[in-house]
């Protein structure tokens, strides 16, 4: 068995009895103990296994779901139970969760099995994974070379073999534009498709949980189970898909005759992806597709705008980390605001400190109107292009990302160039839209993704599109040589 197989390839092996969940388990195990990128925080080997055997057991008296026994890995963003989640940060070094997220629960239930918990930069802030405070995690695509981020462990561990599907979560592109850089699929659902519940928050009107697989038709897969309402998230959507039924059993409708929208504004941008989505355009136009350039006026402004709401709600969202109930406390305060200063500065890397502090700025008095609800209203103007086109195309197509991985190291010195590798990610985030990234080619010899973009609570356009331009191309299926 191949290391890239798909989740649903695992399954029907699985179900035919070609090989059991233990000894899938144990294959995976083993090639995350070789490999040497950093791609898992923490890896549970002997609950694992645990896990495996019970899987076994369920199928062999019929009570069974057709995932069970399906290995894969969790973002170390969600919380588990009685194990170990520390969102990439020394404040929540220690930390292990009384309860698990709605996210890991739903996986649960369909007898899926954990390996571990992957790296990430420190609560999700960054493009590079160079944040964590556990390190930085390699590319398997070349050691000097970043994976993306936040979710770079995730993204690093499906690309390098080490876990059939992992977990991701999408603030402003941290599914996608690693995604892109590491060569596989990885999807941002519409926001509230997915619970939040459990999920360590970075900007509460952002983040969103989503699938990181080597094929549209396992992301359609895994989202079909976590998705679904959740009263314990009120931003939780409740909706019933009926293609989730499917969706969730890997039968995916492949839309016919779609047209597809070329935002100017994306493909302005000299880019080394550009070939290749020239490439996706021709192909998606041989499958009866028509392609016609839509406007996206307000595109430009969107980084601007999501560095202040981000920052902002982070700033919010991370002043319950004060040293008093859980995570990181200094041992050397001399009164609760010392407390306060020495937990938070010793508990936090550099670049949360960065966007706390520019949040807070952002909020703060006789600020608030210039930046925030400036920055709020841009966010109203870009959700309005984003209506505006859907009333004249079904999909989008657009690049995920400037280029291929960068090397590590090299735009850590400048935050700002570091913020632009989220150009065309950050807009769908802001309006809230679901967006999937794919392979499409390559750029000096790394792997480049197309991005797909579709209207609200319309991921099975998107997948299934997805899903047909794979049914033609093998992008998805080249890996990297020295995981080969």
């Amino acid at each position: 068995m191949s290391p890239f197989t798909t989740v649903h390839e695992l399954a029907d092996g699985l179900a035919s009895g070609a090989y059991s969940s233990v000894e899938l388990t144990k294959d995976f195990l083993e090639r995350i103990e070789q490999d040497q990128s950093n791609a898992f925080v923490t890896v549970t080997a002997e609950t694992a296994l645990k896990s495996a055997a019970e899987q076994d057991q369920a199928r062999q008296s019929g009570d069974a779901s057709w995932l069970a026994g399906v290995p894969m890995a969790h973002k170390d963003i969600f919380c588990t139970q009685g194990i170990r989640t520390t969102a990439g940060s020394h404040m929540l070094e220690n930390f292990i969760a009384p309860y698990n997220a709605t996210v890991v629960n739903r996986i649960n239930n369909q007898g899926m099995v954990m390996l571990g918990k992957t790296n990430m930069d420190e609560f999700a802030m960054g493009s590079s994974n160079e944040n964590s405070y556990f390190g930085p995690v390699t590319s398997p695509w070349g050691e000097a070379l970043v994976p993306g981020g936040s979710s770079g462990g995730s993204a690093a561990a499906v690309a390098a073999g080490l876990t059939p599907v992992a977990t991701g979560t999408d603030t402003g592109g941290s599914i996608r534009q690693p995604a892109s850089l590491c060569g596989i699929t990885g999807l941002k659902p519409t926001y509230g498709r997915v619970s939040r519940y459990g999920m360590i928050a970075f900007a509460s009107s952002l983040d969103q949980a989503g699938p990181m697989t080597h094929d549209a038709q396992d992301a359609a897969i895994i989202l079909a189970a976590m998705a679904g309402f959740d009263e314990r998230d009120s931003t939780s959507a409740d909706r019933q898909d009926v293609w989730m039924a499917g969706a969730l059993q890997g039968k995916l409708i492949r839309p016919a005759s779609l047209t597809i929208g070329l935002p100017r504004q994306y493909f302005n941008h000299a880019n080394d992806s550009a070939a290749s989505l020239d490439e996706v355009r021709r192909c998606l136009e041989g499958q009866g597709h028509t392609c016609v350039d839509v406007e996206l006026p307000h595109t430009d402004a969107a980084i601007s705008a999501y560095y202040v709401i981000a920052g902002a709600e982070a700033s919010t969202n991370l002043s319950r980390y004060d040293g008093v109930r859980f995570g990181h406390r200094s041992d050397n305060s001399e009164s609760l605001e010392d407390l306060y200063q020495r937990s938070r500065s010793e508990g936090f890397g550099a670049e949360v400190k960065r966007r706390i502090l520019t949040g807070t700025y952002a909020l703060s008095v006789g600020y608030y109107d210039a930046y925030y609800l400036k920055a709020q209203k841009i966010r109203r103007l870009i959700a309005n292009d984003f209506a505006q086109a859907f009333t004249e195309v079904d999909v989008l197509l657009a690049p995920t990302t400037l280029g291929g991985a960068f090397a590590q190291d090299s735009l850590t010195q400048d935050p700002v160039a570091m913020y632009q590798q989220d150009k065309f990610t950050v807009p769908t985030s802001l309006a809230g839209l679901p967006a999937l990234s794919m392979p499409c080619g390559f750029a000096d010899g790394l792997p480049v993704g197309a991005q797909l973009i579709g209207p609200a609570f319309r991921e099975d356009l998107i997948l299934g599109l997805a899903d047909a331009y794979q049914s033609e191309t093998d992008w998805h299926h080249l890996h990297p040589e020295q995981t080969a």
